[in-house]
């Protein structure tokens, strides 16, 4: 009887074990796949139009909306593009004022994207999201950004002394020749650079734990010596 319970507790624990490993590796394939983009459609009520948008340091997503966006009672972003295939997140807004103290991050959207298509701007903060046919808490990923305070820095030491190895890592790692790229964007988990159309992803593996690796971390993928 002994020798039964043990089994019994020996599986529920080899089987906790599994669900646990099968859930973290969900939220970093989600985690991945939200932030390989910056561009979805978004779905107010029953409306739905392109959207470009860009990470708060707390994680939470920014972008120029309409009136109408706001004020709409469901909210989704479907990225990249509203299909069957699409991560679906029911966001929640807050719109913030350019001039106020959140501004710099329309600054940041326009380093990424240039022109906003919108004069209002808002946050989007994850509620809910749908992932290959799973459902997932929006906290868990609305992660902040570890590498928010050397960020700025080191995109422009790179940019202006290695404009050329990331020139050569875009053609080579992604196939797009681009005149000027630039590194626009860094966090644990890759790389941001504003190409010739649009914005490409590079990830880092593994992952940065910290800011006093990402620098070596960036030059690695770059190639520089």
């Amino acid at each position: 009887m002994e020798t039964a319970i043990s089994d019994t507790a020996q599986w529920y624990r080899h089987r906790l074990t599994i669900m646990h490993d099968e859930e973290t590796l969900l939220l970093e394939q989600a985690s991945g796949h939200l932030h390989s983009w910056t561009t979805g459609d978004f779905r107010f009520d029953e409306h739905i139009r392109p959207i470009r948008y860009v990470f708060a340091p707390d994680g939470r997503l920014v972008a120029p909306t309409m009136v109408a966006m706001l004020q709409a009672a469901e909210t989704v972003l479907h990225v990249p593009v509203a299909d069957d295939t699409a991560m679906e997140l029911l966001v929640t807004l807050e719109e913030f004022e350019e001039d106020g103290p959140d501004g710099s991050l329309a600054d940041r959207w326009r380093i990424y994207h240039g022109d906003p298509p919108d004069v209002h701007w808002a946050f989007m903060s994850i509620d809910l999201t749908r992932f290959h046919g799973m459902v997932i808490d929006g906290e868990a990923l609305q992660l902040p950004n570890l590498l928010t305070d050397i960020e700025p820095a080191l995109c422009g030491r790179i940019n202006r002394e290695h404009g050329d190895a990331i020139r050569s890592t875009v053609e080579r790692l992604l196939d797009i020749e681009a005149e000027d790229p630039r590194l626009v964007g860094i966090d644990p988990r890759g790389i941001d650079i504003r190409a010739k159309f649009d914005v490409v992803r590079l990830p880092l593996d593994p992952i940065v734990q910290d800011s006093e690796d990402a620098e070596t971390a960036v030059r690695i993928l770059l190639g520089i010596q």
